[in-house]
């Protein structure tokens, strides 16, 4: 993670962020206006009914979808200039993604899936395992280590997903409904060791959730009606 940038400042600034798909008449607003400050180590649910655009707000913060208007800032950088190639390498040193569905590759094992983002940086194959095998003994899994997808549990293939998305100790996390197929229990228990990493590591967690009982356990709950910001309030 980077230590440039001082623990209590602004690491996520949206100013007047619009998104649109299509063109003119048949154009659709998905972001109005947004104006969203988040500081490092600040873990915040955003909520809102379906089709509010909470999952674009989330892919464009993750440098995974592009916007018309407005100014983006993540890390101090306006992503907004950045080409295709530049936001994959950004993305990929600073941010970590998590899924309402796991995305594991299912011919590797949870060892080899949680360890990806360290091969693709050129980590020691070594070192990368070393590491990953830890963090599936953090998250309760490590006996799972040499198990394929298809013979994991639903909530066992998440935990996975999550130790993957935290392998790099990124700057910042986003989370897509991380717990939309799981039961109450399995659901609690990921988050939990979600949040009990992020706050060891110092990391910023942005999650979109529908579940009022995950947005209370968030410092702050954004939410968005219609592609706008109607509440921004701490818990």
């Amino acid at each position: 993670m980077s230590q440039d940038i001082h623990s209590d400042s602004i690491i996520i600034k949206t100013e007047n962020l619009c998104k649109q798909y299509g063109y003119g008449t048949n154009s659709i607003t998905v972001l109005n206006n947004i104006n969203m400050s988040i500081k490092r180590g600040e873990i915040v649910s955003i909520m809102g009914p379906s089709g509010a655009g909470k999952s674009t707000l989330l892919h464009i913060i993750g440098c995974l979808d592009t916007f018309q208007g407005g100014c983006v800032q993540i890390l101090n950088q306006d992503i907004s200039p950045f080409s295709y190639d530049e936001l994959s390498r950004f993305r990929s040193n600073h941010i970590g993604f998590i899924f309402q569905m796991h995305n594991l590759m299912p011919e590797f094992t949870a060892l080899e899936n949680t360890m990806m983002p360290l091969l693709i940086r050129r980590q020691s194959y070594t070192k990368a395992k070393q590491k990953a095998y830890k963090l599936l003994e953090h998250f309760g899994i490590a006996d799972r280590a040499y198990h394929k997808p298809a013979e994991l549990s639903g909530g066992e293939c998440q935990r996975i997903a999550v130790a993957r998305a935290l392998i790099n100790q990124p700057d910042i996390i986003l989370a897509d409904e991380p717990t939309g197929n799981l039961d109450r229990k399995n659901s609690d228990i990921l988050v939990e060791l979600l949040f009990k990493t992020c706050r060891e590591n110092g990391s910023t967690v942005v999650i979109v959730t529908h579940d009022q009982y995950i947005a209370s356990k968030t410092q702050r709950v954004i939410t968005l009606i219609d592609g706008m910001i109607q509440t921004d309030v701490n818990n």
